[in-house]
């Protein structure tokens, strides 16, 4: 397989569908939560992924710290996201809202300069409907 398209299943792809899964598996397991504090609580998870993910890329990859910081609030959008999703009862609908987002910006990335534009564009996107759905929430309490 040629490197571009192992770059684009693995790093696009496949990193989107694991990683929003992965950060947003937890929230599953909530009960007594209201619409509004498992968005908060989903916000919270997807940061703390977000400076680990940060700190990798810093450390150890060398990365420049100011492309690597917007990341953080992008996984807590995305990880948000989700977790509005399965506050409504609708997880698979903003499963793929968010899985979409990731991929598309992950794309980007491995497709080299395209991504300052693009990329900002995406990260954008992920923080204002991240904003707008917060608006969304109530505090009652989510039936399980």
């Amino acid at each position: 397989m040629p490197l571009i398209y192992a770059s684009i299943l693995s790093v696009a792809v496949l990193a989107a569908l694991i990683e929003e899964f992965s950060k947003a598996y937890p929230l599953f397991y909530r009960h007594g939560e209201t619409e509004r504090s498992l968005f908060v609580l989903g916000f919270l998870v997807g940061i703390g992924f977000g400076v680990v993910e940060f700190i990798e890329y810093v450390v150890f990859f060398k990365a420049p710290v100011f492309l690597r910081l917007p990341g953080i609030f992008f996984h807590a959008s995305t990880t948000s996201i989700m977790a509005f999703g399965i506050g409504k009862k609708k997880p698979t609908l903003f499963y793929l809202v968010a899985v979409s987002l990731h991929l598309v910006n992950n794309l980007l990335a491995v497709l080299g300069p395209i991504w300052y534009v693009g990329g900002t564009v995406v990260i954008g996107l992920a923080y204002f409907l991240s904003w707008y759905l917060y608006n969304r929430t109530v505090e009652r309490t989510i039936p399980f």
